[in-house]
């Protein structure tokens, strides 16, 4: 079963300078992978091709190519599933590069993705949306970490963001129909919010086409499987 939540993980993986910088592509949605993909530089669903790069509008912060290189090596370590090592790797990227996105995302994502660390999880997604307040997907993601800690007022807001931000971000919008679903009681709004994310994925859904089939028919939404579907 697809995981939403995950997909942002993508996001931070894709390049550390784009999300730091003055481009990047949108944070790929988190996958349910196990092993979290980077979330800081790309944010497109794994199950989805990545948007092309957006050009961002904070000033752009200065990438060394040692900084670049310790990034890349991270983004390999979880991509091949060594998940503490690349935790490692992000935290010392932190440490002597405070100032860049990225890694702050990346190990945000590992927090909230393994151990279930979501305190030190919404700490650091919070510091790379304030480093990069355009990145969409990591407001999506921040979002993710807010509803796993049970603010759901705050993750709504994250989605709402990562949506003014980027409004045919597929991965929010289907975070944002589940958590309206599930968590909000706002059948109406899920409802218009899963027929977008339909709209936005050609390649066709058919956990969220019989959703939609559900709330039209106002029969119970079979969604308890959804929170496991958000997209990070």
């Amino acid at each position: 079963m697809r995981s939403v939540e995950h997909r942002a993980a993508w996001v931070v993986l894709a390049c550390m300078a784009l999300a730091a910088c003055a481009t990047k592509p949108e944070p790929g949605a988190a996958s349910d992978v196990k092993a979290p993909q980077a979330v800081v530089a790309s944010a497109a669903p794994a199950s989805a091709p990545e948007p092309a790069p957006v050009k961002a509008v904070e000033p752009e912060v200065v990438v060394t190519p040692a900084a670049q290189r310790a990034f890349d090596d991270a983004r390999r370590l979880m991509r091949a599933g060594r998940t503490d090592d690349a935790e490692r790797a992000f935290l010392a990227l932190t440490k002597s590069d405070p100032d860049l996105a990225g890694p702050h995302a990346n190990l945000g994502v590992i927090y909230r993705d393994h151990g279930n660390r979501i305190e030190p999880a919404v700490a650091e997604l919070e510091r790379a949306v304030k480093l990069s307040p355009r990145q969409a997907a990591f407001h999506n993601e921040l979002g993710v970490a807010y509803r796993q800690a049970g603010q759901f007022d705050k993750a709504r807001q994250a989605y709402e963001q990562a949506l003014a931000l980027d409004a045919n971000f597929a991965p929010a919008v289907l975070n944002l129909g589940i958590l309206s679903d599930l968590y909000l009681g706002d059948g109406a709004r899920a409802l218009t919010l899963y027929e977008r994310y339909l709209a936005l994925t050609p390649q066709g859904d058919a956990a969220v086409t019989k959703w939609v089939v559900d709330l039209k028919n106002r029969k119970p939404s079979p969604v308890a499987s959804a929170a496991s579907k958000e997209k990070p």
